[in-house]
């Protein structure tokens, strides 16, 4: 026998959380399901910065503004960027008048959890399949052999969304880029060279069509992805637990490129591979009853515009508020919510594309000094 639920929300990531809290202040309950076996399952990545109109406007519809003042990791906006001899070719500091801080990603999440009542996230409930049931109803199976039905089915999901199958046949794509994601730990004590050089917000350093992305986190560690441009499958030949043979793996990218850059994968603690997928730039899809998208599950782009995050924010206030401006009528509210997002989420996409071919093309360096050189700095 299966539990109803008039809106469900699958995917307890900064979006869907959203989304539920916007509902919860406006009185209306929604059920997040989340895979994850707990709030603690894992660590939830590194740095994010929250723009001031789109992850920051959400922020404010969610009534959480204030608290998310208080996790800002000051100096985060700090921005430098170095070409493959270690020279700055671009440095701006963070003198508290940004629109970007910085803050974990883990104390976001967090923040949006504890504004939620007890009971609203379900945890280790993995979706292994979605089924319209007519009359814009749908039905969710879960691994464990149950199942709910309900009225209006949010895919807050994630890349590999469950829920988009309802509304479109797309995919990600491999995008040419795959990360390396590394950690160095305690790093002002362990790594003062890596410290000094990465500085106290983000870091940056192109060249032959590769690079570093870094940034300070706030436990004091240093959070680096080497990005490669490499074949979809390259990742498949690395045997990530041994991390000697990976780091030599990965240094070959980064061969005549300056010791200090090259400490940054040599001395790292961790290391875990990532593919860069993305779904067609202006993906969307027809208006279908009772279901919809946000975030990753509805425009999984790169992430060379600073975007994602902010955006399935964004999405999920705006649903909410949708939700909450046409009572008793799912459909105008979705119809609403869906005529901003296509527009928005296009023009998003569109300028990850651009920024992952100026930084990984030949002339990379000198595209983006020129980039950050005439306009603020992203983080």
């Amino acid at each position: 026998m299966n539990t109803h639920h008039p809106i469900a929300i699958i995917g307890a990531g900064l979006g869907g959380l959203t989304a539920a809290r916007v509902l919860h202040v406006n009185g209306i309950e929604a059920v997040v399901f989340e895979l994850e076996a707990s709030a603690a399952a894992r660590t939830q990545g590194g740095m994010l910065d929250i723009h001031e109109e789109n992850g920051q406007k959400a922020l404010h519809a969610a009534g959480l503004h204030d608290g998310f003042r208080k996790i800002i990791h000051e100096g985060g906006q700090e921005m430098r960027l170095v070409g493959p001899d270690g020279t700055v070719h671009v440095s701006e500091k963070d003198d508290g008048t940004g629109g970007r801080p910085e803050v974990d990603r883990g104390d976001l999440r967090d923040l949006l959890l504890d504004s939620l009542p007890d009971g609203a996230v379900r945890w280790g409930s993995k979706v292994t399949g979605t089924r319209a049931l007519g009359d814009g109803r749908h039905e969710v199976t879960f691994a464990d052999g149950s199942d709910i039905t309900t009225d209006l089915l949010i895919g807050a999901d994630g890349a590999w969304s469950r829920v988009r199958p309802l509304l479109s046949d797309a995919r990600p794509a491999y995008s040419g880029i795959s990360f390396v994601e590394t950690d160095l730990r305690d790093a002002a004590t362990r790594h003062p060279r890596s410290a000094a050089l990465v500085g106290g917000g983000f870091f940056i350093a192109l060249g032959d069509q590769c690079g570093f992305l870094a940034h300070r986190e706030t436990d004091g560690s240093l959070h680096v992805y080497a990005a490669l441009t490499v074949d979809e499958h390259w990742l498949d030949g690395i045997d990530f637990t041994d991390h000697a043979a990976a780091k030599n793996a990965v240094l070959r990218h980064f061969q005549d490129w300056h010791e200090d850059l090259r400490a940054l994968v040599a001395d790292a603690d961790t290391m875990t591979p990532r593919r860069i997928h993305a779904l067609p730039v202006g993906h969307s899809w027809e208006r279908t009853p009772g279901v919809t998208l946000l975030g990753d599950a509805a425009h999984l782009m790169s992430p060379f515009a600073g975007e994602g995050a902010n955006l399935a924010m964004l999405d999920g206030a705006e649903l909410g508020q949708a939700i909450a401006a046409h009572p008793g009528d799912t459909e105008a509210a979705l119809l609403t919510y869906e005529e901003a997002l296509f527009p928005r989420s296009e023009a998003s996409a569109a300028a990850s594309a651009a920024n992952l071919d100026a930084m990984f093309g030949e002339r990379g360096l000198e595209e983006m000094a020129a980039f950050f050189t005439a306009g603020p700095a992203a983080g």
